[in-house]
């Protein structure tokens, strides 16, 4: 027996940060993608374009650039591991305007050796400023570094009214947990 899914359903988001990508099974909200994200997914044959399923995230979108919502009210399937849909959720946890470090992820997962693994689920997170991993950095203050690029970032920080300390230099590992 075949396992057929449904088709990918998706449309296009013109934020302030580029063009967003959203999409997912059937309608279902699965990713949001970056455009120049390493893992940004692309429009493939067969997927169908229609934006009438993603309305209410759209419309929230807009809420959150104009500066009139602070957190996401949303159904989303999350396609990963237990442990990365765990760091998951504890990135929608973090409040409008705070950050959190990996190791604080970490901890507030009983796992305090696990930074690394956070930062990997982190990186990994599918719906990125819906469940907001921008709001994670170095335990140092330091930008570590965002699929988004480390321009975005910056930018849904300063927008978030969020202190941040300076970008990670190239000489310093990926991530300073």
């Amino acid at each position: 027996m075949t396992n057929v899914s449904e088709p990918i359903t998706y449309c296009s988001y013109e934020s302030p940060v580029g063009s967003l990508l959203i999409g997912g099974e059937a309608g279902g909200l699965e990713f949001l993608h970056f455009p120049e994200s390493a893992r940004r997914r692309f429009v493939e044959d067969g997927w169908v374009e229609d934006a009438k399923p993603y309305a209410d995230l759209i419309a929230q979108l807009e809420a959150y650039f104009a500066g009139e919502l602070k957190e996401f009210s949303l159904i989303w399937k999350l396609i990963g591991t237990d442990f990365q849909k765990s760091v998951w959720e504890q990135l929608a946890a973090i409040p409008f305007g705070e950050t959190r470090s990996y190791g604080d992820v970490a901890k507030a997962l009983g796992n305090p050796g696990a930074s690394r693994a956070v930062g990997l689920a982190n990186n990994a997170n599918p719906l990125p400023i819906v469940i907001p991993c921008h709001r994670v950095i170095g335990a140092n203050g330091a930008l570590v570094g965002f699929g988004g690029g480390l321009d975005t970032k910056i930018w849904l920080l300063d927008h978030e009214g969020i202190p941040h300390g300076t970008c990670a230099s190239k000489d310093q590992m990926a991530f300073q947990f």
